[in-house]
């Protein structure tokens, strides 16, 4: 038996590195590296050869059984809108569906093909499928998108449009292809059609992660399996991943939970994990984080992947701080690199601010700088940049710009944003990390790039007049930044635990919220049940002072900044399988379990079909990743007619199987 695993996370921000003595149940090392959206390889291998170093005494490669990721970049994707290009075909939808999918809110109608096709609630084929109009529309889209996804109607009771239309496609190009079937067994068509789309915008994100730490593991001549943490927080093979890397939504948060249970040893808790890009959300009860029933929501998307129940919202340490018109700061759910950062990189951006304070003009966009991400090659462009992209990409070059120096125009702006949603650009700011920087609570880069940008922030903003430059004023407005993370985490903390959509300005709610809770003669505390747990790297600077707001406790446990990279390394192999029943007529049932029905006699007899389809499913999954100590565990929801007796009015049923299993 292996004597360790490793665990990797790739979050917005940084990649980091555990590796775990399992026996010892011991954290031999960690390391943290800066993602490289570029070429995410060069993170990646960064953070495993600093673990590696580290322990280049005591670990050989050889007791090394387990390599096992969890990532953020699924759900940044999605939250910050930068999903790869899509085509999406729609078979069988009417008008109504269509708009009720949101997937005109993710591609453009003319990538959105609508064909006749589909089947009814028994599985049936109600129309045939459109081949010839289907083959004409992938024609026309296949130069143009990186991905098809592709959603029947009722293909969870008969997917046989939806494997030929794959057919199809696959017969066309080399396109990967997303199926709504294989996301999820609920019939809610238009929800897996949505599902379905967002699983084909990042496939080409998560396939580069892959492949990127499949390069360091070989460059490292590391030979141990790779494993990616599911948004439930067990592990699924990376070749399985990269066909539907959508079950990765909430990955990074999902091992975060686990990562915190086992630092903690704590197993009923509220957990936040704050990084760079997010802020996660979610509660655990007896060791395993709450899932989510309906499907988890990202981005604004009830999504139909039974995932962890987190709330997640784009608010972390990266987070750009900006002003509005009437001057007042607030956070943006951009992710930009702060400017300490962009200050120890390239000291003229310290010199460009500081030029801005001393001429007093461009102060409005000084803290505001064009990079190209970490990493990044311009010599393979995406073929669909124009000429003007590619003159914009090669004017930022190995550098950091000014935006004034590139956005003169509405249209320049325009162009940098766009470039930027796809990745192809990055944007620095102020962000909370400079403020910190600002207050003495962090020192790794540049405190005076940071001293000098929030100067000029609090001039634009009208908290400093233009002959103040004391410290104390500038920590003021470094204070005010800080605080306002510090609001907005507990305000998320409150939803979460009540489950109620407060308002944020209700009088009640801001007084919590503000850490001043009175009203007049009116003493307002919202006590949380729970202990919290904060992780994260920011996690620090914020959480204590949200558990006071609370009346909880704050536990911040040795290791919390790499919480996630050790919950990838100590998870488990979950493997859930869900058949259907529906019942044709009396004493006939069909079992919806491949493309055609099976026909049973009677309802006894498709439970009993229905259950060993499940288990068998379930347990060759898990026994095929190789894992161990197998459970299995069993459900029957059945709906049935007041008079039924041992099932014999049985109008549907859902079998559910759970397998468990253990790695190394």
């Amino acid at each position: 038996m292996a004597r360790y695993n490793i665990g990797i996370d790739t979050g917005g921000t940084y990649t980091d590195a555990v590796i775990v003595d399992l026996p010892e149940r011991r954290i031999v090392a960690s390391a943290k590296a800066v993602t490289t959206h570029g070429d995410l390889s060069l993170g990646v291998s960064e953070a495993l050869r600093k673990v590696l170093a580290d322990t280049a005494k005591t670990v050989a490669h050889s007791d090394i059984g387990l390599v096992s990721v969890s990532t953020t970049l699924a759900t940044n994707a999605i939250v910050e809108g930068r999903g790869a290009p899509v085509a999406v075909v729609l078979i069988g939808f009417d008008d109504e569906m269509a708009e009720r999918s949101r997937v005109s809110e993710e591609v453009p109608a003319e990538r959105v093909i609508r064909i006749s096709g589909g089947h009814d609630h028994a599985g049936r084929e109600k129309t045939p499928l459109d081949e010839n109009e289907l083959r004409s529309q992938v024609g026309r889209l296949k130069d143009r998108v990186s991905a098809f996804a592709i959603a029947s109607l009722y293909s969870v009771r008969n997917a046989a449009h939806e494997h030929r239309a794959q057919s199809i496609v696959q017969e066309l190009t080399e396109l990967p292809v997303s199926l709504s079937c294989d996301l999820s067994s609920d019939l809610d068509v238009p929800r897996r059609a949505l599902t379905a789309t967002l699983n084909a915008q990042i496939i080409s994100r998560i396939v580069a992660l892959i492949t990127a730490i499949r390069k360091s593991l070989h460059e490292e001549n590391i030979s141990a399996r790779l494993m990616v943490v599911k948004g439930d927080g067990s592990l699924v093979p990376a070749d399985i991943i990269v066909e539907r890397p959508i079950e990765t939504i909430m990955s990074g948060p999902a091992a975060s939970v686990i990562g915190a249970r086992y630092l903690a040893k704590e197993k009923d808790f509220v957990i936040a994990d704050i990084g760079g890009t997010t802020t996660d959300i979610a509660t655990a009860h007896n060791g395993w984080p709450d899932v989510s029933a309906e499907g988890s929501r990202i981005g604004g998307y009830r999504t139909m992947v039974h995932a962890i129940d987190m709330q997640t919202e784009g608010l972390g340490g990266d987070s750009e701080v900006l002003t509005d018109h009437r001057g007042s700061l607030f956070l943006s759910k951009t992710r930009v690199a702060s400017l300490a950062w962009l200050g120890s990189r390239w000291p003229q951006v310290t010199e460009q601010i500081k030029d801005a304070l001393v001429s007093g003009r461009g102060l409005r966009t000084v803290c505001r700088f064009v990079i190209l991400p970490e990493g990044m090659c311009t010599d393979s462009l995406p073929a669909d940049l124009d000429d003007k992209d590619r003159e914009l990409i090669d004017a930022v070059g190995d550098s950091a710009i000014p935006w004034s120096s590139l956005a003169t125009r509405k249209s320049d702006e325009q162009r940098i944003l766009r470039l930027a949603s796809r990745g192809l650009l990055q944007l620095g700011g102020f962000t909370p990390t400079d403020a910190a920087h600002v207050l003495g609570m962090q020192s790794q880069w540049s405190v005076e790039t940071a001293r000098l940008a929030c100067l000029a922030l609090g001039r634009t903003s009208g908290l400093i007049a233009e002959s103040l430059d004391d410290k104390a004023t500038i920590q003021r407005v470094a204070e005010t930044v800080i605080e306002a993370v510090t609001q907005q985490s507990t305000y998320l903390l409150l939803q979460h635990l009540a489950r109620t959509d407060f308002a944020e300005q209700d009088s009640l709610i801001a007084a919590v919220t503000s850490g001043k809770p009175l009203i007049a003669n009116l003493d307002v505390r919202l006590v949380s049940r729970l202990p919290l747990i904060a992780v994260g790297g920011p996690a620090a600077l914020f959480y204590p002072e949200v558990g006071r707001r609370l009346g909880t406790s704050t536990i911040i446990p040795e290791g919390a900044e790499v919480a996630n990279a050790i919950g990838a390394a100590v998870g488990m192999i979950r493997i859930v399988q869900t058949v259907e029943i529906t019942a044709e007529k009396p004493g006939r049932c069909l079992v919806h379990a491949d493309d055609e029905p099976l026909a049973m006699n009677s309802a006894t007899e498709a439970i009993e079909a229905a259950q060993q389809i499940a288990i068998k499913r379930a347990r060759d999954a898990v026994e095929a990743m190789g894992a161990t100590d197998l459970q299995i565990d069993t459900d029957i929801q059945s709906i049935e007619l007041p008079t039924s007796y041992n099932h014999d009015e049985l109008i549907s049923a859902t079998i559910t199987a759970v397998c468990t299993g253990r790695l190394g």
